[in-house]
């Protein structure tokens, strides 16, 4: 297949649940739909209606179209329901595995012989070094935007910068005791390649950790078989009353101990103190 073929492919990415007897328009529309609810879910139906212009039977079509082959599924709803009045609640609709690996995730295969032949050839020191480097420039684009934004903003503001590059990010706050944020990414464009290789989680964990001044857990990866990427931020607070030097990022991603990437152990145990708990 060339390159261009390859391309194009990507480009027209749609799962594999869209019926191959449909129009093209009905084909295009219900995968445009899939990949709103990837990007953006859970996401209701009429913000879905909305996004694309459908009308509310039209959307509820491709929907049930969507479960039916298993592409999506209902979640509970997010936030209390006060506002709707009496009726039902509204449903949520979220992308399942099967729905998010049906997405053609183009040249995979390629990037992940290449990261091989680089372990094989220079060792996995160099696989974590062309990570650093590969999350250099989404860093560098983040950092001003971050900093300009007031502290306790942050966070939100690189979960939208990162919803901008396609990760579908959002922040909240962390449910643990010991306070803290939760940034969340439903949408990984390297999964499949992260999952051979995590030094790509790991990169970006630090990147993270740096550009919010403070130092974060992975807690879940995509790559690693969980729903979404979690990301435990600490409060702020810890690290100024402390007076600790540059944050150190998490340990590995999924949540496997004994493996703090790129991080050495002084900031590994550093982070541990700040974050009140051990690094995963």
């Amino acid at each position: 297949m060339s390159k261009g073929q390859t391309t194009a492919q990507a480009a027209s990415a749609r799962p594999s649940g869209v019926p191959s007897g449909a129009g093209h328009a009905e084909r295009d529309t219900r995968a445009r739909v899939a990949r709103l609810i990837l990007e953006h879910g859970p996401v209701t139906a009429s913000a879905l209606g909305e996004r694309v212009g459908l009308t509310p039977a039209a959307i509820r079509r491709h929907l049930d179209a969507l479960l039916a082959e298993g592409m999506i599924e209902v979640r509970k709803a997010r936030v209390p329901q006060t506002r709707r009045g009496r009726g039902r609640p509204a449903k949520w609709f979220a992308i399942t595995d099967a729905g998010r690996s049906a997405f053609v995730h183009a040249y995979d295969d390629l990037a992940t012989g290449a990261l091989r032949f680089l372990a094989d050839t220079a060792g996995d020191h160099a696989v974590a070094e062309f990570a650093r480097r590969q999350i250099a420039d989404l860093e560098r684009r983040y950092r001003p935007v971050v900093q300009d934004a007031p502290p306790q903003q942050r966070v939100r503001t690189l979960a939208e910068a990162l919803s901008g590059d396609g990760y579908a990010a959002a922040a909240a706050k962390a449910p643990q005791p010991g306070g803290g944020e939760q940034l969340c990414q439903h949408h990984c464009p390297v999964a499949h390649v992260a999952a051979e290789f995590p030094q790509l989680c790991e990169a970006e964990t630090e990147a993270f950790s740096r550009l919010l001044g403070t130092p974060v857990q992975r807690l879940a990866t995509i790559a690693h078989g969980d729903g979404i990427c979690t990301t435990h931020v600490s409060p702020r607070s810890l690290r100024e009353m402390d007076g600790a030097g540059e944050p150190a990022a998490g340990g590995a991603p999924g949540g496997d101990a004994g493996d703090p990437g790129a991080a050495s152990p002084e900031q590994t145990q550093n982070s541990d103190e700040e974050s009140g708990g051990t690094s995963l």
